[in-house]
């Protein structure tokens, strides 16, 4: 039993981040850790920001990780990460999708949206371990845009650092999907793992 494990997952509204936390708290559970979690839905329904904490362990309490408590911060769309990088450290893994969603507010010409090496850059200084990959692209080899989250689900339990089995990941998911889209589903979720692994070999 861990004693605690923090993982983020951000992004925009429609992209998934809600199914995808509690595919992961379900998981959680059916293994047998014990989980708090919270979510910050804000303008979703616009395609604001989507925000969901996932902590596990014996020694959680708090839906909330403290700051720079982070291990994992999964992250649908680039700039969300910069509002969490308070939450991260040295040791955090960041999963970070490349392919953008301008927001609203930059396309109404009231903010300007960052490049995505300002993006890596500020994250950089933070944590050395950032996973870069285009989740979106991902997801249509997989044959359905939609599981674009699926895909940073696999990506997630592909950094290894999940006590939880990806066999116990795939029986949430095909319990809580409809039948007809859990094959496309699994391979989405096979590609974001195959990938993070490709991935983490070439950080070392």
């Amino acid at each position: 039993m861990i004693k605690e494990l923090n993982v983020l997952i951000s992004g925009v509204g429609g992209q998934g981040v809600i199914l995808m936390s509690e595919l992961l708290g379900n998981s959680a559970v059916r293994d047998g850790l014990k989980v708090r979690g919270s979510e910050v839905l804000g303008m979703a329904v616009r395609g604001g920001s989507v925000f969901s904490s996932i902590r596990m362990g014996s020694d959680v309490y708090g839906p909330l990780p403290p700051l720079g408590k982070c291990d994992i911060l999964v992250t649908m769309e680039p700039s969300e990460a910069l509002r969490n990088v308070s939450f991260l450290s040295k040791s955090s893994v960041v999963i970070l999708n490349t392919s953008i969603v301008i927001p609203f507010t930059v396309t109404l010409g009231q903010s300007k949206y960052p490049s995505l090496e300002a993006i890596l850059e500020k994250l950089r200084k933070v944590s050395s371990k950032i996973i870069k990959l285009d989740a979106t692209q991902l997801a249509r080899e997989a044959g359905n845009l939609q599981t674009t989250n699926i895909v940073l689900l696999g990506a997630l339990f592909g950094t290894g650092r999940l006590p939880i089995k990806i066999e116990t990941a795939k029986e949430a998911i095909e319990e809580r999907l409809p039948a007809k889209v859990v094959p496309v589903n699994f391979k989405a979720f096979d590609l974001g793992y195959e990938t993070c692994q490709k991935a983490l070999k070439a950080l070392k």
